[in-house]
């Protein structure tokens, strides 16, 4: 992991512990003590993004249910051994459609869900792919989050969708821009997809 991504994950690891702690927090000392652990962890952000202290404070105190990693599922359509892939409009690089999930889903249902709305495909999720630790794809996250992909079956022509600027089926060798994670899920989508490698995968606890 780069320095930053060292930082985000000790400022995500004590939000988490300071979050945890103003929930159970019955008397105004330990309420205070993990006050500044929260506002300790914002402070660490704000130093890396340039912001402001209280502006990172006020959406963590917006967030105190946070005390685990979060959870995101996606999407890998192959046809005519091409992957589908989405151009995002935030950073205008190419991702498989994927995102975090929503209340009272299924982490299959999210996948096709994302899959909609990122590229106007409707689709089946047929098979677990493989599960991957932010912390270990150079995502660049500022929270742990664990990703799922799926393979879904679908046959829809894809069209960006609200969020997504462009959509299409990429060959393995000619591979665009990739969102980060990516440059690491979608190779290994490939491998995973044609069964070289034991499937699902799971990250071991080293780097890939």
């Amino acid at each position: 992991m780069t320095f930053a991504e060292q930082v985000y994950q000790i400022a995500d690891e004590l939000r988490a512990v300071a979050n945890l702690g103003l929930h159970y927090a019955e008397d105004q000392y330990n309420k205070e003590r993990y006050g500044r652990v929260l506002s300790a962890s914002a402070g660490l952000v704000a130093a890396l993004e340039q912001r402001s202290p209280d502006e990172v404070l006020a959406q963590f105190e917006d967030n105190l249910s946070h005390v685990s990693p979060h959870t995101g599922a996606e999407a890998a359509v192959f046809r005519d051994g091409r992957v589908l892939l989405i151009r995002r409009e935030d950073s205008g690089l190419w991702a498989l459609p994927g995102g975090l999930l929503e209340v009272g889903e299924t982490l299959a249902e999210a996948a096709e869900r994302e899959l909609f709305e990122e590229a106007n495909v409707k689709g089946k999720a047929t098979r677990l792919l493989g599960i991957w630790d932010s912390r270990f794809t150079g995502s660049h996250m500022k929270a742990q989050v664990y990703t799922v992909v799926f393979l879904v079956e679908a046959e829809d022509e894809p069209q960006p969708g609200p969020e997504t600027t462009a959509a299409g089926f990429f060959v393995e060798h000619e591979l665009p821009d990739l969102h980060g994670g990516h440059q690491v899920k979608v190779p290994m989508a490939f491998k995973l997809y044609r069964q070289e490698v034991p499937v699902p995968y799971f990250d071991s606890g080293e780097p890939v």
